[in-house]
């Protein structure tokens, strides 16, 4: 059993499992799903034949910078470091996703990666979404490699134009090692000497395209990708093994969660929380989404609070303006920055540890997530203001929303904020660009289950769909609103009920029900007991069983049926009867109603050839 999660806000249409209108809607999407499972393999295939670069062992020079980080790397970022290096000394192309929460250290491992592919001379491309963060990269890049001769170059809009030609030039010739920038670095003008490898920063900021287009010019180059909220599409393509995922879970030392507080807009709060900020010699993130009226509420906040000095920005200034407010507000001469949702990915500055959005309902959850990011990066305790319009009526999706960003405070949340966000607005078609489409017909799971298939059977994998057994007898089985009263835990029991497999996941789950709810009532033990005959009739070829009065009638399939007719016969005697036929099956007379389950399993056990 799982919960129906869809891309759209209407009612699903039910239909009867086994019946031909569901046969038919998981057709159609196995259908749409073949095409473009074909060409992603495809794309894929290419890269697992090009024989990509073998970077060598890590060198002298390697160890000593790596020893020069001024910080205590946790395990998983060092689990995460090997990762990708074996991934770079291996024949073929690297193609790792790298999850990592908000400052969890995934820059250092993408500056490890590119100085190991300087060291074996290759050229290194890192990709960001903004000037901003490509400008950020670029110092800190510089920062860390200025002991080393390694030539690293920023190019985005800011740059003049001599200086731009000058820079494609030095990539050319192989002046150039590292080289960050923005869109600018897709142009196809662009030649490099010698690119070994690839690092896309917030990938979620590009469209399929943008990656694909980098990935095809060079097909047989290593390629990191960063994220910290990742997109349903790519996370979904990381379970079902197209892309291999290295994930940080652990918090840097001495980090803190940003405390979260969801309310209704009120002056008085904005006014206490940014007062509150300057005390403490801080600044303050405001964000305000409406590009119109931001130069009016700059002017609302500097009256609110005199004294504090209060600037904007947004998307619609030029990059020279957008550049000098945003070197003010590092070099702390602006203590409020009114913004748009420019801030959303990467910037970094440690003393803005006070963020306010205004309007919080009109935006995406990961973008909450993302924006509220951008504080709490240094040892100070935090603090996020996400607030709503007062007498606003807000969409039951926006309230989810709200409700996500508050639940997932403590750190690591990316990877929940994205299942979240992916069950609010939906997966759609995710390996199109459009985040929409078949989803609907049969739901998320079964969709990925499609997926899965199919991209099983191109690769050349045999699918054995597994028989859906049918158990229909008198006795009560479900979890009670007395045992577990929460329908999402109440869905997620009957989720990790249905998957067991084994005696092991059997004693599992009755350890952990019982841990977390007590001593399970007898209509949970049935439910667990008949989990456990499903699991015993398809290990038998029986496909179906059914009570009529006294009696249980086992259906099931000739070629795959392990029971010894001649055996149950012999031993059964008169309380058994067998027909044969187009669909044959067993009638057993029962003994003791009261035990029905035990009474079946065990005839299965005793008659079982296996």
């Amino acid at each position: 059993m799982k919960k129906y999660i869809g891309s759209g806000d209407g009612i699903p249409k039910l239909n009867k499992l086994g019946s031909k209108e569901w046969a038919k809607a998981k057709a159609k999407v196995k259908s749409n799903l073949q095409e473009i499972a074909k060409d992603l393999i495809e794309l894929y295939a290419k890269r697992e034949k090009a024989k990509g670069f073998m970077f060598s062992k890590d060198t002298e020079w390697q160890k000593e910078f790596e020893e020069k980080f001024p910080y205590t790397e946790t395990s998983d970022q060092l689990r995460s470091i090997e990762e990708m290096k074996k991934d770079m000394e291996s024949e073929k192309p690297m193609d790792r996703l790298l999850c990592g929460d908000v400052g969890y250290g995934k820059t250092e491992i993408a500056i490890r990666g590119a100085f190991k592919a300087c060291m074996d001379q290759k050229q290194v491309v890192y990709l960001a979404p903004t000037t901003i963060l490509a400008g950020q990269q670029y110092e800190t890049f510089r920062e860390r490699m200025k002991d080393y001769p390694i030539k690293i170059e920023l190019l985005n809009r800011f740059v003049s134009s001599s200086k731009q030609k000058e820079i494609i030039q030095g990539l050319k010739t192989g002046e150039v090692d590292i080289v960050i920038g923005t869109h600018k670095l897709l142009n196809d003008k662009i030649e490099y000497k010698n690119l070994g490898l690839l690092i896309i920063d917030e990938e979620h900021r590009f469209g399929v395209k943008h990656k694909e287009k980098i990935k095809k010019l060079k097909n047989n180059i290593d390629v990191l990708t960063m994220t910290a909220t990742p997109i349903p599409r790519t996370l979904h393509m990381s379970i079902v093994g197209v892309r291999d995922m290295s994930c940080l879970y652990e918090p840097p030392q001495n980090r803190r969660p940003v405390q979260t507080y969801v309310l209704e807009y009120d002056d008085e709060v904005v006014k206490e929380a940014i007062t509150k900020e300057l005390e403490r010699d801080g600044q303050v993130f405001y964000l305000y989404n409406n590009v119109e009226n931001i130069d009016k509420k700059t002017d609302e906040i500097s009256k609110l609070v005199p004294e504090a000095k209060v600037a904007f920005a947004h998307g619609q200034m030029t990059g020279r303006e957008i550049e000098d407010i945003m070197e003010k507000f590092i070099n702390q001469k602006i203590d409020v920055l009114v913004c748009t949702t420019i801030l959303e990915s990467g910037i970094d500055i440690p003393n803005a540890n006070t963020i306010i959005v205004e309007n919080a309902d009109r935006l995406g959850l990961a973008q909450l997530y993302q924006i509220r990011g951008r504080v709490g990066r240094s040892n100070r305790q935090a603090y996020a203001y996400i607030t709503y319009r007062r007498d606003k009526m807000i969409t039951e999706v926006a309230e989810k929303r709200l409700k996500a960003i508050k639940e997932f405070t403590e750190f690591g949340s990316g990877f929940k904020i994205a299942m979240r966000d992916l069950e609010i607005r939906g997966a759609g078609s995710m390996l199109g660009e459009i985040q929409h489409g078949h989803i609907d017909e049969v739901g998320y799971d079964t969709y990925c289950k499609i997926l899965d298939e199919v991209i099983k059977e191109e690769k050349g994998i045999k699918v054995e769909e597994e028989p859906e057994i049918t158990i229909d007898i008198n006795i009560s089985s479900f979890i009670p609103d007395s045992y577990i009263e929460n329908t999402d835990q109440k869905m997620e029991s009957y989720r990790n009920i249905a998957v067991c497999r084994t005696k092991e996941d059997f004693k599992n789950i009755q350890e952990d029900l019982t841990d977390r709810f007590g001593k399970m009532p007898q209509e949970v033990i049935n439910l667990i007991e008949i989990a456990k005959l499903k699991e015993n009739c398809k290990n038998c070829g029986i496909i179906k069983v059914i009570q009529k009065q006294n009696n249980i009638i086992l259906y099931f399939e000739p070629e795959k049926c392990t029971l010894d007719i001649t055996k149950l016969v012999h031993e059964y005697n008169d309380k058994v009867k067998f027909s044969s036929g187009i669909a044959p099956y067993i009638t057993y007379k029962i003994q003791d109603p009261k035990n029905i389950i035990q009474e079946i399993g065990e005839l299965l056990k005793n008659v079982n050839n296996e």
